[in-house]
């Protein structure tokens, strides 16, 4: 191509590359979803790195883990700080559990509650794999293959219309943006404001158990955490599910499997499915403040037995 056409096609080419470092901006720094979801990813990695007493409890998993425990509750039942590391489900299982991992600590005690959203997928990335470790500064997070690294890049600078729009009329009507993670957490990494659900519940199928990806990233990610001097819990979810014979043993298999990894922490006889739809929020996981109280008493017990013995095995 000639230097006549080079220059001819500059003020496009310049166009594109401005629109779309706009586009990345919005998305990733503020405006778009993925700007609230960075932003209290660092809040809460702030949070845990100013906890200074040792050990602690680290929560961690996707939106269900973020939206239905009371940190304060464990703490005052286990007697040692916690954190509230859920983050969000799409960003997929093998991106959520490395970008925790930097936080664990020598005595600490990772519990991990995965969705079964997130158990069932069978590659562990999601929607927003990609630009979850483009926008916490960690890219390629998660072992994304570079095709789908290339395409997900690109489209961060270029936002839809959807949030665009709300946008508009956001800053017409609150004179703000704001997004489903904007609102600011406390100071354990707990939702501060309430998400209460407005249409009919139904209750939710859960249509497999655990993938052998899934199985594999969480065995390995408690080899991760035993090398930093942790330990890692597991628990089922507390969910607003049938109670079909599938479900049921959907779940028992996912649990199994989970037993074959780290201790597993459930009601022996309800496998954490609930029948009351009023102790929910917004989702099938999420929990309303008072039913995260009852949650947290429930874990309390159920984990107060294996910090009492591994605390016992470490002064041996």
């Amino acid at each position: 191509m000639s230097k006549k056409n080079l220059l001819k096609l500059a003020p496009w080419l310049f166009a594109v590359v401005g629109a779309w470092s706009l586009g990345f901006i919005y998305n990733v720094y503020y405006g778009g979803e993925l700007s609230w979801l960075r932003m209290m990813y660092n809040d809460k990695m702030a949070i845990a790195a100013n906890i200074k007493s040792e050990p602690r409890l680290l929560v961690t998993g996707g939106s269900g883990a973020h939206y239905t425990i009371d940190s304060k509750e464990l703490e005052k039942g286990l007697g040692m700080p916690v954190v509230n590391l859920g983050l969000d489900g799409p960003i997929g299982l093998d991106v959520i559990l490395p970008s925790i991992l930097d936080q664990v600590r020598k005595g600490d005690t990772v519990l991990l509650i995965p969705e079964y959203l997130i158990l069932v997928d069978e590659d562990g990335l999601g929607d927003r794999s990609t630009v979850f470790g483009i926008a916490i500064g960690k890219p390629g997070l998660g072992n994304i293959p570079p095709q789908q690294f290339l395409q997900d890049t690109l489209m961060l600078g270029v936002p839809s219309l959807k949030p665009l729009s709300k946008s508009v009329v956001d800053l017409v009507e609150k004179g703000k943006l704001t997004g489903y993670y904007s609102d600011p957490v406390d100071d354990r990494g707990d939702p501060s404001v309430v998400k209460e659900r407005t249409g009919k519940w139904w209750k939710l199928a859960i249509d497999g158990s655990i993938s052998d990806s899934a199985y594999n990233r969480i065995y390995e990610f408690k080899r991760e955490v035993e090398a930093k001097g942790g330990k890692l819990i597991l628990s089922l979810p507390w969910v607003y599910a049938q109670e079909s014979k599938k479900n049921i043993a959907n779940i028992q298999k996912t649990a199994a499997r989970l037993e074959q990894i780290a201790p597993l922490v459930y009601d022996l006889n309800t496998l954490n499915i609930q029948k009351d739809s009023s102790l929910f929020a917004d989702t099938h996981y999420h929990l309303l403040p008072e039913a995260r109280v009852i949650r947290a008493q429930q874990l309390v017990k159920e984990l107060k037995p294996i910090l009492e013995e591994s605390l016992t095995g470490d002064n041996r």
